[in-house]
């Protein structure tokens, strides 16, 4: 089954270009294209798309209130890639602290852009890790979050878990950290969702997020 995607982005023309790229892939199918955060639901329900590629800044509602509503209303939700000007954003930021699963600049290579929403999709690795640091850094609370530090206490993961968020946090997929352990690649997968539901965190992103606002993880 291909991946099928959302557009949504308030500019014509980059709903064009992201369509003819993606849809040149044999896997990939874009199921359908808003002009704003505020018509994502109810294409969502009807459309079930796997990937909401969205703007993170649209005039009615922006990607972040957008994000915010499709996870806490739609039932088996997609993953939402945010779409962006500037990496270095703290609009970017807070999608990704509201739930998105990653991010893409919309300057990118027709290459990179596939190659994020296929990421996205199948859920085993980070998107842009180095990225993601960054922006925790510059926007995050480095340790000093307290809601963060108390989810982390309140996980108690075992030292195998820790190990693998911290491997998560580095980018590395299910396999790569397979290789890294000497385990098995279900193994990890099995590790990867304990952390997940321990963290009460959607995705590898918003535990990575959680990892480096707790402390857990440096940004050093």
């Amino acid at each position: 089954m291909p991946v099928t995607v959302l557009l949504v982005d308030d500019e014509p023309l980059v709903r064009a270009g992201l369509r003819a790229v993606l849809e040149a892939q044999p896997d990939i199918e874009v199921v359908g294209e808003a002009a704003d955060g505020a018509a994502v639901i109810p294409l969502v329900r009807k459309l079930r798309p796997d990937v909401v590629a969205m703007d993170v800044r649209m005039p009615l509602l922006d990607g972040i209130e957008a994000t915010r509503a499709v996870l806490r209303t739609v039932d088996d939700p997609p993953k939402i890639l945010v779409i962006t000007t500037f990496e270095n954003d703290e609009y970017v930021y807070e999608a990704l602290r509201a739930g998105a699963a990653g991010f893409l600049l919309k300057r990118a290579r027709p290459a990179e852009i596939v190659h994020a929403v296929r990421l996205v999709a199948e859920g085993d690795s980070l998107l842009f890790p180095a990225s993601v640091r960054q922006l925790a850094a510059e926007y995050g609370d480095d340790g000093g979050n307290r809601a963060a530090r108390a989810v982390m206490e309140r996980a108690q993961l075992t030292e195998r878990e820790a190990e693998v968020l911290r491997l998560m946090a580095r980018g590395l997929s299910n396999a790569e950290i397979a290789a890294r352990l000497v385990v098995g690649t279900e193994t990890v997968k099995s590790h990867v969702s304990a952390v997940l539901a321990k963290l009460g965190a959607r995705d590898r992103t918003q535990a990575v997020i959680a990892a480096y606002e707790s402390g857990f993880v440096a940004l050093g």
